[in-house]
């Protein structure tokens, strides 16, 4: 099968949707299929994948709560239409088309089998809010609607009034259960993990220093990993008083290393407040064999089993973190039940289950685009 796959964001910056694209289109090719990832981002890509079609420099828009990297216009078009002449698909696959991006211009041009995955939980979008009017014929050419959550889903439901099959996002199991280690990991004391922009309010690290400020006089040793971008000496500068030599700040890494990483503390803390569709950082931390800690968020609660596969807390709430960090870091065998069930609930999220569910989708698109 030929497979044409849009990914709306920077290639070159981390994200969620981007690690989905990218997993998903090894996945194909290790099938045998020939896929191509039409993407905005730098023509110098650091070991760009043979399957990805730069589409150039994209600029920042404010969307779902944060600030994604995106393009279009008349310039982007026109590359659109080229990879699709040249692509000759069988199925064109586009990942959230809301936003004005590659996506929202691939549903726009192409007249074949078209499917589209939305990521996003927000339902309050000026983008969304245009699929009523101007917007509606172009997503109607839409034959196979996936939603990774079932707040996803509501979203498609709501706006685009059809209904869609829930794929969740998938992760790369073995990657993650295979990694190694960081140099000098794990630490004695207790190590805490952070993954994303920690200067994005919704992303909760407010309220990790929260509970950290509980928890540092009485644990000399405990230490914060964080992998993300982020300002380090405006974030330091701003922690209270003794707390700044107890985070260790990596940046952006790579995703070897954010699964070595993982692998490297005791607990993986997700204090995050809001506006999260899924929690495909849980799914990386069970595969890495590392308990959890989260907060207690509808998307979470769902990936982790209704608190069985980790600890959830008040969102929000540092007191509250503080006491859930606390039981997990002092009780070994409580962490060690929460990654075999971690485990358990990985398990049905491997690429190699996923796949098959995002080709029957391809297939049943091709076959309703030949009646």
């Amino acid at each position: 099968m030929r497979i044409g796959i849009v990914c709306p964001y920077s290639w070159d910056i981390p994200g969620g949707v981007q690690a989905h694209v990218r997993d998903l289109a090894e996945k194909l090719v290790t099938l045998g299929h020939v896929v191509s990832v039409l993407a905005p981002g730098d023509d110098e890509i650091p070991d760009r994948p043979d399957y990805l079609e730069v589409a150039g420099k994209a600029v920042p828009i404010p969307y779902n709560g944060s600030v994604a990297r995106l393009q279009f216009g008349l310039v982007s078009a026109a590359r659109v239409r080229r990879w699709l002449r040249d692509g000759a698909f069988d199925v064109v696959h586009v990942h959230e088309p809301a936003p004005p991006s590659l996506s929202l211009l691939t549903c726009m041009i192409h007249d074949g089998p078209l499917v589209a995955t939305f990521h996003a939980a927000t339902v309050r979008s000026r983008f969304l809010a245009m699929f009523d009017t101007v917007l509606q014929p172009f997503l109607e050419k839409i034959s196979g609607k996936i939603a990774v959550s079932a707040a996803a889903r509501q979203v498609i439901v709501e706006h685009l009034g059809g209904d869609a099959v829930v794929i969740p996002n998938g992760v790369a199991v073995d990657h993650y259960a295979g990694a190694e280690p960081l140099p000098g990991y794990p630490r004695a004391g207790g190590t805490v993990g952070f993954i994303g922009r920690y200067d994005e309010a919704r992303k909760g690290m407010d309220v990790l220093v929260g509970a950290l400020e509980l928890l540092a006089p009485l644990r000399p040793e405990l230490r914060v990993v964080v992998a993300g971008r982020g300002d380090a000496d405006d974030f330091r500068a701003g922690l209270p008083a003794g707390l700044a030599d107890r985070f260790d700040l990596l940046g952006q890494v790579s995703e070897a290393d954010k699964a070595r990483m993982l692998r490297s503390v005791d607990v993986y803390c997700a204090p995050n407040t809001g506006q999260e569709s899924f929690g495909v950082i849980l799914l990386e931390a069970m595969a890495a064999r590392t308990a959890i800690v989260a907060s207690d968020i509808e998307p979470f609660r769902r990936v982790l089993d209704g608190g069985v596969a980790g600890r959830c807390f008040a969102t929000g709430d540092p007191r509250a973190l503080a006491g859930a960090l606390a039981d997990v870091l002092d009780d070994a065998p409580l962490r060690n039940r929460l990654v075999a069930a971690g485990t358990r609930a990985v398990a049905p999220y491997d690429w190699s289950v996923i796949v098959g569910d995002v080709l029957r989708v391809y297939e049943l698109a091709i076959a309703g685009a030949g009646t």
